[in-house]
């Protein structure tokens, strides 16, 4: 019999009890499973594109389909990460940074996470339906590249090229739900891939804290198969090729001087983000995916929006 015990063992057992005896507290640990509140980073473009879209086709804010392509982002977004959650368990079990992740330690069982990503998928293809018939129908293509991600990594050194795909499909979707055709839709492809290539690069630097134990338990990455160096490389050429998407959306569209000032901004996040992390020094990883991209997509939104009210007539 020990007469001691580890506190993260106790903390994890009352954690794990606390959610089982409450429903609230297993919806709780899900949403901390999923990350809910990283939908920060896509939505906006998602918004920004359907308000785009709305300002060309008459300038009147369609404020259902908002609600709707909301509920959409956040319904293909929690199902990726509970998909990501669910097939990654066993790699995130062998690597300490996350060790800790719900469905690692029991927070979350394996039952809840299908369910959850059961009801996320369902939401999302409803969301979808009530929409229009085309997003409907693309509905199902665009789960491909969201299931796909967590598998890449298993065969592929370029996983993050994957999630690039997955990430530019939200502002392409929100522009379809808006219009229901595919005719003038050239702006929202070009976000989209601008938008792709933002969240595959910093996942270059994020996939950085994980290249050692990567390569010891056989996941593939930039950073595990290429170096630190290389990865940190790629990840600022592909912001680079994104600022100037953001530059050629932006007078596409006829944007004005708001989304220029949005997008200097922008471009200070950029470089704060590519300063604060080295191949020897990754402390600050954290800071620059967090901060720094969470600030990029509310700042470009807000001025875009702003643009949008002030000088193109965007009407509630």
């Amino acid at each position: 019999m020990s007469g001691s015990s580890d506190p993260r063992d106790l903390s994890v057992s009352v954690r794990t009890a606390s959610a089982g005896a409450d429903p609230r507290g297993r919806v709780r640990a899900f949403l901390d499973l999923v990350a809910i509140e990283h939908s920060v980073f896509a939505l906006p473009f998602a918004y920004l594109s359907a308000l785009t879209a709305m300002q060309v086709n008459g300038g009147q804010v369609r404020w259902l389909d908002l609600l709707l392509i909301t509920v959409a982002m956040v319904g293909a977004r929690t199902f990726a990460m509970a998909a990501n959650r669910i097939l990654d368990r066993r790699i995130d079990a062998l690597n300490p940074r996350t060790a800790n992740r719900e469905l690692v330690t029991g927070a979350v069982s394996l039952r809840t996470a299908w369910a959850g990503a059961g009801v996320a998928l369902a939401v999302f293809l409803v969301a979808a339906a009530l929409l229009n018939p085309l997003c409907l129908v693309l509905a199902p293509l665009a789960v491909v590249p969201l299931v796909g991600y967590p598998y890449a990594k298993r065969f592929t050194n370029w996983p993050h090229a994957v999630l690039a795909v997955a990430q530019a499909v939200g502002p392409v979707g929100a522009w379809l739900a808006v219009t229901g055709t595919f005719a003038g839709s050239a702006p929202a492809w070009l976000l989209g891939v601008a938008v792709g290539l933002w969240i595959g690069g910093f996942d270059l630097i994020y996939a950085c804290q994980d290249a050692e134990v990567d390569r010891e338990i056989g996941v593939h990455s930039v950073p595990a198969r290429y170096g630190l160096r290389f990865a940190l490389h790629a990840s600022t050429v592909a912001h680079v090729v994104t600022f100037v998407l953001f530059v050629w959306f932006g007078a596409l569209v006829g944007f004005g001087w708001l989304w220029w000032i949005g997008l200097a901004l922008t471009a200070v996040a950029f470089a704060y983000q590519h300063v604060v992390v080295s191949p020897t020094d990754l402390s600050r990883v954290n800071r620059a995916f967090f901060t720094a991209n969470g600030f990029v997509g509310i700042a470009l939104f807000g001025f875009a929006l702003l643009d949008l009210v002030v000088r193109l007539g965007l009407r509630p």
